[in-house]
């Protein structure tokens, strides 16, 4: 009796052990799984453009370096999404913690950022770009699903940008090789920026502009002049969130942001009928949102104070006291202005071993920007001033158009986050869901950017992302919600999240990217 007694705990004894080893293994396997790396990191649209801007982090770059070198790369990769013939906005947070600048521009901000923030030699960053364009790379896969829709072939059909990506306007190439911009690309590695806006580069591109009608001058590229400003910052719960101002679009994401921290979110809120109302909660505070984009105008032509309202605690909190829990309303109630929805962006976020980050945004605005390709430098130009489109007021010559483009940075005692979104129109909704899903509801990043998201367009009617839970999209209708079928959805978020020593970077899958770090 007392043997059998002693063997049954010596059997019980040992399955305790050994559930305590499988535990003690289980947790150390999803710390290693949450903690990719531990000392940078990099998340671009494509593993290739992560894996060259992580390579000059190792050769001692900076993270603004390394953000510079991915964004070259993509301008490749993606041209659909961005180029050299685009614009760009950083948000950099140097390692002390005490600068927060935005830049935007493509080329000349570029070069002030990395004249402020760089290590490596300029010429450097784009070596790896230059061999890509020259010797040629598969065509990646995301560019081959837009290439193979007829809309998309609709749009360049006829153009010299077809002869990049069809042979004989009709089968999509196997490779692709830019060499044109090679050229263009070793000229500014080689004289700087200014090879762009005044030497030979500038008449290249101002006469393959001009044969095709447009109105871009030699004056307009001599004179443009890279701003460089002092982020904005507000405070969300444990959070300093810092992003460009205005005309940027991170004070419209801040504005749903602190609409929706007032709701004290937190895992066991978003549960149940908590959930649906979380939902509708957000539906409305987009919707508001949308209703203040007319008012993203530039603060260098008007007043300083322009937007400053929507920071204003008061103002949250009597926005939200509008949003009723049991119904919606029509777009008047939001003072929402219709407008062309976007959809053309990369975004960027670097974390570097020294504490330094970057978080960057660029653009052609449209897909394929205004689809006017330059043959004597390769660069596809961008369509910008249609931004400017639905205003009642007139352009300014230097004004730069509203955008939705908004690289933001998350400060926490404990808690790093670097995070941007591309997309268009798609980017608000996409990175304040990411956020939200990361800072309050206990996800991890890569849950957090994986989630299916919603879109509310600037028409008031709702787009539920293919895969959303069907019933919360019938409870949404229920509520009085217009839902809209949508064929595309061009939402993506890359993000960085460092808490102590872990490191958890994540390029979105929907543009089959890839992070890359150490």
């Amino acid at each position: 009796m007392a043997k059998s007694q002693s063997r049954r705990c010596c059997f019980c004894l040992l399955a305790l052990v050994c559930c305590v080893v499988i535990i003690c293994i289980c947790i150390i396997l999803a710390t290693r799984q949450r903690c990719a790396f531990t000392h940078a990191a990099v998340s671009a649209d494509s593993s290739r453009c992560s894996d060259i801007g992580r390579d000059m982090l190792l050769e001692g770059g900076s993270a603004v370096d390394a953000a510079i070198a991915a964004l070259l790369c993509t301008s490749l990769v993606n041209p659909q999404s961005m180029g050299l013939g685009g614009g760009a906005i950083f948000t950099i947070m140097d390692k002390t913690g005490s600068h927060w600048i935005g830049v935007p521009g493509e080329l000349r901000g570029y070069e002030k950022a990395h004249q402020m923030y760089g290590k490596l030699p300029w010429a450097k960053l784009f070596k790896p770009s230059i061999k890509l364009a020259r010797e040629g790379f598969p065509m990646p896969a995301y560019l081959a699903q837009f290439l193979h829709h007829g809309l998309i072939k609709k749009l360049i059909n006829g153009t010299e940008l077809s002869e990049l990506f069809y042979k004989n306007n009709a089968v999509l190439r196997d490779t692709l090789k830019f060499p044109q911009l090679a050229e263009t690309m070793e000229t500014i590695s080689r004289e700087g920026a200014n090879a762009f806006y005044t030497g030979k580069i500038a008449n290249d591109l101002i006469q393959d502009v001009q044969a095709r009608n447009g109105v871009l001058s030699l004056d307009d590229l001599r004179t443009f002049q890279v701003r460089v400003s002092n982020a904005c910052s507000v405070q969300l719960g444990d959070y300093k969130m810092h992003f460009p101002p205005p005309p940027a679009g991170g004070a419209i994401l801040s504005f749903i942001l602190k609409l929706m921290h007032g709701f004290r979110l937190s895992p066991a809120s978003n549960q149940g009928d908590q959930k649906t109302l979380n939902l509708h909660r957000f539906l409305e505070a987009v919707k508001f949102a949308n209703g203040q984009k007319h008012n993203l105008k530039d603060p260098n032509f008007g007043s300083r104070k322009n937007m400053e309202y929507i920071k204003d605690e008061k103002f949250i909190e009597h926005i939200r006291a509008l949003i009723t829990d049991g119904s919606t309303h029509n777009a008047s109630y939001y003072n929402i202005t219709p407008s062309v929805d976007r959809f053309g962006t990369t975004h960027v976020s670097v974390m570097a071993e020294d504490g330094s980050a970057v978080s960057v945004t660029s653009t052609i605005n449209h897909m394929f920007g205004s689809t006017v390709f330059s043959p004597k430098t390769g660069i596809i130009l961008n369509n910008e001033l249609a931004d400017f489109c639905g205003r009642a007021d007139s352009v300014t010559p230097g004004e730069q158009p509203p955008s939705s483009m908004a690289p933001t940075i998350l400060q926490s005692q404990e808690k790093t986050v670097v995070i941007g979104g591309s997309g268009g129109s798609f980017i608000t909704t996409a990175m304040a869901l990411s956020i939200m899903n990361h800072l309050w509801f206990g996800m991890n990043l890569n849950e957090s950017i994986a989630a299916k998201i919603v879109f509310v367009d600037s028409n008031n009617n709702v787009q539920f992302e293919n895969g959303y839970d069907k019933s919360s999209i019938d409870a949404m209708q229920k509520i009085g919600h217009t839902v809209k079928n949508s064929m595309f959805f061009f939402n993506v978020v890359n993000g960085i999240s460092k808490e102590g020593q872990c490191i958890s970077a994540v390029s979105d899958a929907r543009k089959k990217g890839r992070s890359a770090g150490y």
